[in-house]
């Protein structure tokens, strides 16, 4: 146990040490303003005092001799020292501490007798900058009479020039009118001219659109019986269920008709393919699944195009 206590007591020593040097070390778990070499030597001198008896108390009865007491009074006094020398330099910090706070006053006095100067200074520089200002206005409002007088002057000769150029205009103006007027009933003989050759020129292309229409009239008046019958079996068809083109021409030759009536009748109806992709990729995915590039393949197979295919599968919804 005494060996504990030795190690206290030493540990003790080399804290009041340190206190007495730097306090805000040691005292680090006190408030800042506590931090002092008198309380650090306050408490770690305590502490020695206390380590020492208690290592006193706790060593061998052999060892409580003459020199143990001896080594208690050299602690007292070292004790005595240290505290003594702690209030010095305390007392030492105290009066830095007052020169530094009568320098600092000097210098707030110095720097309030440098804003007094400045402050005059300014009044000084403004009055004069003032009295600059009253003479430059003095020289504008000067200066801008005259330019009105210049100014009303110029008007004056420019209103007269006005009156010259109105009415070498108005001269001007009536020449121009009668050149216009020339120019006008020239216009109109050339318009009424350009009119007769385009009333000519659309009665030739009355007379032509007609002569096509009886044209494409006596075409349609020798359709075949097996075509009619042809266009009448794709309409049928398309409307219960959706068909490619080449799906429907196919169709058509299945059921007997040949080629060109076939072509003939898918021709000939008003059908839009993109729209019967789509009614066809809704059928499939009614009684089966589809991957998106799967039901594209098969639509691509029953005769449609990859882009009415591709159109097909995404109002479907793939």
């Amino acid at each position: 146990m005494e060996d504990l206590f030795l190690v206290l007591f030493l540990l003790s020593i080399v804290a009041f040490v340190a206190g007495l040097i730097k306090p805000q070390f040691v005292l680090r778990w006190m408030p800042e303003s506590k931090r002092s070499r008198k309380r650090a030597a306050l408490y770690f001198g305590s502490a020695i005092v206390a380590f020492f008896l208690l290592f006193g108390i706790t060593a061998d009865p052999l060892e409580e001799d003459v020199a143990g007491v001896d080594q208690s009074v050299k602690v007292e006094e070292g004790l005595a020292q240290a505290e003594d020398e702690a209030e010095k330099q305390e007392a030492e910090e105290e009066k830095k501490k007052a020169a530094e706070d009568a320098e600092r006053i000097e210098k707030e006095e110095a720097e309030k007798q440098e804003a007094e100067e400045a402050e005059k200074l300014a009044a000084e520089e403004a009055e004069k900058a003032a009295a600059e200002e009253a003479e430059k206005a003095a020289a504008e409002e000067a200066e801008k009479q005259a330019a009105e007088e210049a100014e009303k002057a110029a008007a004056e000769e420019a209103e007269k020039q006005a009156a010259e150029e109105a009415e070498k205009a108005a001269a001007e103006e009536a020449e121009k009118q009668a050149a216009e007027d020339a120019e006008k009933a020239a216009a109109e003989e050339a318009e009424k001219i350009a009119a007769d050759e385009a009333e000519k020129i659309a009665a030739d292309e009355a007379e032509k659109i007609a002569a096509e229409e009886a044209e494409q009239q006596a075409a349609e008046n020798t359709v075949t019986m097996s075509q009619q019958q042809a266009v009448s079996m794709a309409e049928s068809y398309l409307s219960y269920t959706a068909f490619s083109k080449s799906g429907l021409i196919n169709q058509l030759e299945f059921e007997g008709f040949d080629q060109a009536d076939a072509t003939y009748a898918v021709e000939n109806i008003t059908v839009d393919w993109s729209e019967q992709a789509v009614l066809m990729a809704q059928n499939y995915l009614e009684y089966t699944p589809f991957s998106r590039t799967g039901l594209i393949e098969q639509l691509e197979f029953e005769g449609f195009s990859n882009a009415d295919a591709s159109y097909a599968v995404d109002m479907a919804g793939l």
